[in-house]
């Protein structure tokens, strides 16, 4: 297609799945520069930079690519002209944010894409209007998340993902019930097969420290290791990475074995008072279901060659991590009873996240007529 040089395309992107990718990719492909818009309202769960993001990280490397966003709460009616007025003066503000250029061309799968053309004074390019290259569709995820979730791409799943993060002093069962819980949901079956699990890289950075530093001192104790506020970055560094790279790649559900946050107590635990506060740590994470804390009361200590303390320190760390999670806002859950009861109740609760995960508010739909998303199965895009 020659003459374009400025295509737009106009989405809710709630949330973006392959077939807006497919649209964007194919608009790009037949226009020097493609601005993308997310237009987002309030009445919806998905946050408007949470969309942005997702569609920005995908489409990184489509360099004449640009996505912007804008809060949108104005009403669907593609009968009244004052509706489409106020919409389309969204579009443009949005547009003009990142370029004076005039739109040539508007990319839609939509049925409505030769009226919104129009108020751009630009050709309407239908791709894929029957849903057939891509049988997908925003709604028919919102619909079911699990079926539409192989239609997502990484970012979106990363950030869609319900992430249950098990914390707890040395020998208290976090690995035990957070490896239980991961395949108590694979077998599952379905989308729930590629359930991950992210296990606590520090005791692997432990095991490694201990033995660089035994070959200077072959009868250094584990009890004599030094640490430093660099080993605790590093770890916390590395396990975020970990479980960045299993969000994107799993089911709706990710179990985490400890995270960045717990780290920061456990920096506590071994540098007292010259730690730095586990709060910065607080914000800087993707956002967690819940924190499930396993309490110590009741599990007897196993030392298996990679544990210090004992059964006082197990009962301050228990408190650090109540205080701490509190201190931050986080939502959290105490575990206690015998094995089967943890798994229980992290079962039962994970369930109820899930579900809640799984709910999206309806979109603003036109006014007056019958929800599109019931009127016509494809939804919207």
């Amino acid at each position: 297609m020659t003459g374009l040089r400025h295509g737009i395309v106009i989405g809710k992107f709630y949330p973006p799945t392959l077939g807006h990718h497919h649209l964007i990719r194919t608009a790009a492909a037949n226009v020097e520069r493609l601005t993308v818009v997310c237009m987002a309202a309030a009445v919806e769960t998905i946050p408007l930079a949470d969309r942005v993001a997702w569609l920005r990280a995908e489409h990184a490397a489509d360099t004449t690519v640009t996505v912007v966003g804008i809060r949108c709460d104005a009403p669907t009616d593609y009968d009244d002209e004052t509706v489409w007025a106020a919409q389309v003066a969204l579009m443009r503000a949005a547009v003009a944010t990142v370029t004076a250029e005039p739109v040539d061309a508007v990319f839609t799968s939509e049925e409505y894409g030769g009226q919104l053309a129009s108020w751009f004074g630009a050709k309407h390019v239908p791709i894929d209007p029957d849903r057939t290259t891509v049988p997908i569709s925003g709604s028919a995820v919102r619909a079911d998340l699990a079926v539409g979730w192989a239609w997502l791409a990484p970012a979106t799943r990363a950030g869609l993902t319900t992430r249950v993060v098990l914390v707890g002093a040395e020998s208290t069962g976090t690995t035990t019930i957070s490896q239980l819980l991961a395949e108590h949901y694979r077998s599952r079956g379905g989308v729930w097969a590629s359930t991950r699990w992210v296990g606590e890289y520090g005791r692997e950075y432990t095991a490694i420290k201990w033995e660089r530093d035994r070959a200077a001192r072959p009868d250094l104790a584990l009890d004599d290791l030094e640490w430093t506020a660099d080993d605790f970055d590093a770890v916390a560094t590395e396990q975020t990475r970990r479980e960045t790279v299993a969000a994107a790649a799993g089911s709706p559900l990710l179990v985490c074995d400890t995270d960045a946050f717990a780290t920061a107590v456990w920096e506590r635990r071994y540098l007292g008072p010259q730690a730095r506060s586990d709060q910065a740590w607080a914000s800087a994470l993707p956002r967690r279901a819940i924190y499930l804390v396993t309490d110590h009361d009741g599990v007897p200590w196993v030392d298996d060659g990679l544990r210090e303390g004992d059964q006082s320190i197990r009962a301050a760390m228990t408190g650090w991590f109540a205080e701490a999670l509190t201190r931050a806002g986080k939502s959290w859950m105490l575990l206690t009873g015998s094995l089967d009861q943890r798994l229980s109740l992290a079962v039962r609760t994970t369930d109820l996240l899930l579900a809640q995960a799984a709910t999206f508010a309806a979109p603003l739909t036109q006014a007056d007529v019958p929800d599109p998303v019931a009127a016509d199965p494809r939804g919207d895009r």
